[in-house]
């Protein structure tokens, strides 16, 4: 008996030894939303590939109201992309090779990691792959850093029946505790939360609204439809400090309106400007009016932030991760 159970201890040993060999161990990833490591060499870095690649990194984002590029960089040479600069969270790899390629990997060396690769023949070649890859790129890297903001939201999030309105309009959100209750009233939804760091007065703020309005007839005038909607919820919900203050749409620059799909539905986007009637106050704002035809409605969830004197990227992009976690029942 003690023969068989040795053998048994022995053969349980072994399998979980081989166990272990086989489970891989990840680095944990380090970087912060919206940063690349880029890994190109200095030749290329400095040359025609490296100036198209700057180009493409600052593209502005829409509606900031200082200009902000899309990511913020650090570059080293391939020969120094060793364990340090390996735990990266967000990797883009450049260069020559053999064959022109555009390819994607998730979890290599860290965890989470995303790492995109581009290749080109040539240096005429890595220019053209460059710029028909610019959009798959820069998405790629924006959804990877959204996916990982909803995933840590998910662990402090509010209940599914915690908020009158989104009960009353079959909406649930991911919605973390950060975001305390502003105003609900059953029709309308306003969260806020409170930011800090280099913010004047400490008096900064990343907002959310959520409401419902019919389904417009037309969807010619798109921008002045959905400006004069978000002006008349600011007058509405919105107040300033005084009386005949409130939020408005900016007349000075025009919001930029994209489709795009959202929970599955078609949904327009708008990019732009927020400010008070009469008062100084102003920041960016970002719409998703998202097309309810069953119930003929618009299901409208917006981000705003007021972060005076610092910049706003990544303000604006933690708070539309939360937006795009929506679903209409």
């Amino acid at each position: 008996m003690k023969k068989i159970l040795s053998t048994l201890l022995l053969v349980f040993l072994l399998i979980s030894c081989e166990s272990k060999k086989s489970q891989r161990v990840f680095l944990d990833s380090n970087g912060r939303m919206n940063h690349l490591l880029i890994v190109m060499n200095e030749s290329k870095w400095n040359g025609e590939s490296g100036n198209k690649l700057k180009d493409i990194i600052m593209t502005p984002v829409l509606g900031m109201p200082q200009e902000e590029n899309q990511f913020d960089v650090s570059q080293v040479p391939e020969y120094s992309f060793g364990k340090m600069f390996k735990a990266s969270r967000n990797v883009l790899m450049v260069g020559i090779d053999t064959v022109n390629s555009f390819n994607t990997e998730q979890n290599v060396y860290a965890k989470p990691q995303q790492i995109v690769k581009i290749t080109g023949t040539s240096d005429e070649a890595l220019v053209e792959m460059l710029e028909l890859y610019k959009e798959k790129m820069i998405s790629t890297f924006k959804n990877f850093d959204i996916e990982n903001i909803q995933r840590g939201h998910k662990k402090q999030a509010y209940g599914t029946k915690s908020f009158e309105t989104l009960n009353n309009l079959g909406i649930e959100m991911t919605i973390p505790k950060i975001f305390k209750k502003v105003d609900d009233t059953g029709e309308f939804l306003w969260l806020r939360q409170h930011l800090s760091g280099g913010i004047a007065k400490g008096d900064g703020t990343s907002n959310i609204l959520v409401y419902s309005v019919p389904m417009p007839k037309s969807k010619k005038g798109l921008v002045k439809t959905i400006s004069n909607m978000r002006d008349t919820i600011g007058k509405k919900y919105i107040p300033g400090r005084k009386e005949n203050m409130f939020m408005i749409t900016e007349k000075l620059v025009k919001p930029r309106v994209f489709k795009m799909t959202l929970d599955e539905k078609k949904c327009y986007a708008t990019f732009g400007k927020w400010e008070v009637l009469n008062d100084f106050m102003a920041g960016p704002f970002l719409n998703y009016a998202i097309e309810d035809v069953e119930n003929d409605r618009w299901v409208v969830v917006e981000a705003f932030t007021y972060a005076p004197s610092v910049d706003k990227r990544d303000f604006m992009f933690e708070v539309e991760a939360v937006l795009k976690t929506i679903h209409i029942k």
